[in-house]
């Protein structure tokens, strides 16, 4: 990396919300021509220091500093006017407007008083030429897959100047083939002298891609390493939990009893054939496949999200008739979807409210009234058991972390008797601290008789917490694996496609 003064640099950031200090005198520069990690647990301080980088918070004190000068930026606007750019996992595109709308939203060519359109379309489609894409600038970005969305930002980023680029979990929602697309798109930005910030939970990532790293902890920062070489994975774990983290999934195996889920040829749309799978009392069920495998409209179909077009859904022997969430729940199956933000919780409700969400139907004086008392007390008892990380229970679960988010949800279905726990990608966006807690969660659940349901799209942790492992592909079962059988060779064969060769 270049030896001259940082391109961003981070000044004693400090920031500060009521009751919680989220960011503690952060200190740390990024170079020129380097992509240069953040890392840490939810909660660590990691999307504050983002917001401030963007403009859309001011911090308390200190200041983040471009090519050696001190900016406070009042708005996004200004960030953008200074050369920065935060591309968010929630990206902020117009999904009803065109690509070349999006690119240039904002500062659109003109002849006279009318917009030029001609122009409109000749400059979106050299934003495109940078990052590599063949998308026609009259395509609504609605339509697009997440990877082409994804570049569209990127290009709309590099159309306002950007130099400093910061991305926050990128790969998230990404198959294999588009991350590698993505990281040639970042490697292309890091040789053009662009300075990077890239924000993962993602080990492999991190030394595949960046150069240096930054780790933070409960807002403040732990170490910065100016080159990787040299640093193990075990080290940066433990700078960002403060503990060693021997096995991260803490498998251990309990007994098993009988007619726990029973799903029988199950259908619906998103799946080509029936599907039909057990699962016993106390059994960990976990779910893999590719991109599109079908995994997640199976889990709607089963937990009445999506009404099934046939088969059969049986919870300790008992039909769940209706196919509806209301029936599930009433049978004691309950759901964490994948998009915990969209789905899982009412954002600008508080964690105690979006905890005692379901459980209060039953707890309600004369079918009507709340119970102030069980709901405080019932709150602070889930937050106690599952670690939840918040000033209080009236905080509004958007401030918290997608771990602690993701525990809320958790300690929902928990707040009453569940018989089946179906978990769609959950500790998608979680850092490895969060991730072990909600493993050992999840090991609980199992022991206490609950049958569990765990899909994900991480082959290591289908194979690190189940018991046994289905694979899906192309919407439909492609095979299934005991624990000692599942390796990622077999499973992995077992989900990619089959390809019929040519005559």
């Amino acid at each position: 990396m270049p030896d001259s003064a940082p391109a961003l640099r981070f000044d004693g950031l400090t920031m500060e919300f009521p009751g919680v200090r989220a960011l503690d005198g952060i200190s740390f520069g990024v170079r020129t021509g380097s992509v240069h990690a953040l890392m840490g647990e939810n909660g660590a301080g990691k999307s504050t220091l983002l917001k401030i980088l963007s403009g859309a918070y001011q911090p308390t004190a200190g200041c983040v500093r471009l090519g050696g000068q001190p900016k406070v930026f009042g708005s996004t606007a200004e960030a953008i006017a200074a050369g920065v750019a935060v591309i968010y996992q929630e990206l902020h595109l117009v999904p009803e407007m065109t690509v070349a709308e999006n690119l240039l939203l904002g500062r659109y060519p003109r002849r006279g008083a009318l917009l030029d359109r001609a122009a409109l379309r000749t400059e979106a489609v050299r934003l495109l030429q940078l990052v590599g894409e063949d998308i026609s600038p009259d395509t609504r970005v609605g339509r697009l897959p997440l990877a082409q969305r994804q570049m569209v930002e990127i290009a709309k980023a590099l159309g306002r100047g950007a130099q400093i680029v910061a991305f926050d979990e990128p790969t998230s929602s990404l198959s294999e083939k588009e991350t590698r697309r993505l990281f040639e798109i970042i490697r292309d930005l890091r040789a053009r002298g662009h300075a990077i910030l890239y924000v993962s939970h993602r080990m492999d990532e991190i030394f595949e891609l960046c150069d240096a790293a930054t780790v933070l902890r409960d807002g403040r920062h732990v170490v910065t390493h100016d080159a990787l070489a040299g640093v193990t994975r075990d080290a940066l774990v433990k700078s960002m939990v403060g503990r060693e983290l021997t096995n991260v999934f803490n498998y251990r195996s309990r007994p098993h009893a009988p007619d726990g889920l029973t799903v029988r040829e199950l259908a619906g749309p998103g799946l080509r054939a029936p599907v039909t799978f057990t699962v016993a009392r106390g059994e960990i069920l976990g779910f893999f496949g590719l991109v599109g495998a079908g995994r997640t409209e199976l889990m709607r179909l089963l937990c009445g999200a999506v009404p099934p077009t046939g088969g059969e859904v049986r919870v300790h022997g008992a039909v769940v008739a209706g196919g509806s969430p209301r029936t599930a729940i009433r049978a004691g199956l309950v759901f964490c979807p994948e998009d915990r933000k969209k789905e899982g919780i009412i954002p600008v409700r508080s964690v105690a409210e979006n905890i005692n969400l379901s459980a209060r139907r039953s707890r309600l004086h004369a079918g009507f009234f709340l119970q102030n008392d069980w709901e405080r007390t019932n709150a602070a008892e889930q937050i106690a058991r599952l670690g939840v990380r918040t000033a209080s229970p009236s905080t509004p679960i958007r401030l918290l972390s997608g771990g602690n988010q993701q525990k809320a949800i958790l300690a929902r279905w928990l707040s009453e008797s569940v018989r089946v726990v179906v978990l769609d990608e959950p500790t998608r966006g979680i850092d490895i601290g969060a991730k072990s807690e909600i493993y050992a969660l999840i090991h609980d659940l199992a022991a206490a008789g609950t049958s569990v349901v765990i899909v994900s799209s991480e082959l290591p942790e289908v194979l690190g917490i189940a018991d046994r492992v289905i694979v899906m592909r192309e919407g439909m079962v492609a095979a299934e694996f005991d624990r000692a059988s599942a390796t990622p060779e077999t499973v992995l064969h077992a989900a990619l496609p089959v390809t019929v060769a040519s005559a």
